[in-house]
């Protein structure tokens, strides 16, 4: 019997970048967090401790930073894509780099409803966490990228416009069914692009967009339908864009017996709990894409 080594890759994990572009009085601010991953043959480095192939987790985290200043923060994804060349092209001994990024949104405080916002004083706002997760196999012509972009921290409530019933019953049933419902989840969405000739801030605008706009307008009558139409515009309108997957926790509302104390309670007082949840996972897919769930294992939390 031999003992080898398996699969495995080593980088820097969450090294927190804030980036503020001071070129006119008026900044710009950018707040990523960015994590990095090569694999490839680190044999020596794992069985006999010698680290001459091993370019240092530490290096990685000092050009993410190098980086920000002498090349700038575009699209996250055009950043991650620039790291990752990188990182191969330093490292003879790597085959594949891993990118992961998240973006948090910065607003400029508005003063006196002037609406153009203070020059250089911003609050943390905005809907979502902007994500992109990169991974590139190879060198010159045998490179190959995959982009897997995404948001989450989303949180969504519909007071109305959805139903739940027909479902399964048994002995142990005791939801009762429901043509008005809350509906209300933690969104978490991921899509992966076919090919990296795109506009990465225009497309991430658009969808976001598309999948504010369905949750709000498609009558419900489960969360995973929900998530289907969400997932439909978004293939229909995004060619580039080969697949989109869901994680969407149901955020139940139960509705408050009032009746003890002689009120009624028309869909008005809610008990929101936080714990056991409903969890909805779902992928939307476009049959002809290519490479369908490749670049998925980049992406922590999904297989």
């Amino acid at each position: 019997m031999a003992i080898v080594l398996g699969p495995n890759q080593y980088g820097k994990a969450q090294s927190h970048l804030v980036r503020v572009h001071r070129d006119t009085p008026r900044h710009e601010i950018r707040d990523l967090t960015v994590s990095s991953a090569l694999r490839g043959d680190f044999t020596l480095s794992h069985v006999d401790g010698d680290q001459s192939d091993v370019l240092p987790t530490d290096t990685q985290k000092n050009t993410v930073f190098a980086f920000a200043r002498e090349k700038g923060v575009g699209a996250i994804e055009d950043f991650a894509l620039t790291l990752a060349d990188h990182f191969i092209a330093q490292t003879p001994a790597a085959d594949g780099a891993r990118v992961e990024i998240s973006e948090v949104p910065w607003q400029r405080i508005d003063i006196d409803g002037g609406g153009d916002g203070h020059d250089h004083a911003f609050v943390r706002s905005g809907i979502g966490t902007r994500t992109t997760v990169v991974n590139v196999d190879g060198r010159g012509a045998d490179r190959r990228a995959h982009v897997v972009s995404g948001i989450q921290d989303v949180t969504l409530l519909k007071s109305t416009g959805s139903e739940f019933h027909g479902f399964l019953k048994d002995r142990y049933t005791t939801l009762q069914e429901t043509d008005d419902r809350i509906l209300a989840t933690d969104l978490v969405a991921r899509w992966r692009y076919d090919h990296t000739d795109v506009d990465w801030d225009a497309a991430y605008e658009s969808v976001r967009a598309l999948l504010l706009k369905q949750f709000a307008e498609i009558h419900s009558h489960a969360l995973q339908q929900t998530l289907y139409g969400m997932g439909q515009a978004v293939l229909e309108k995004h060619p580039e864009v080969a697949e989109i997957k869901f994680s969407a926790p149901n955020k139940h509302h139960f509705l408050v017996d009032l009746a003890p104390f002689g009120l009624e309670n028309p869909n008005e007082v809610f008990y929101a709990a936080d714990r056991p949840f409903g969890l909805i996972e779902a992928c939307v897919v476009r049959d002809d894409a290519s490479d369908p769930g490749l670049a998925w294992h980049a992406v922590p939390g999904w297989v």
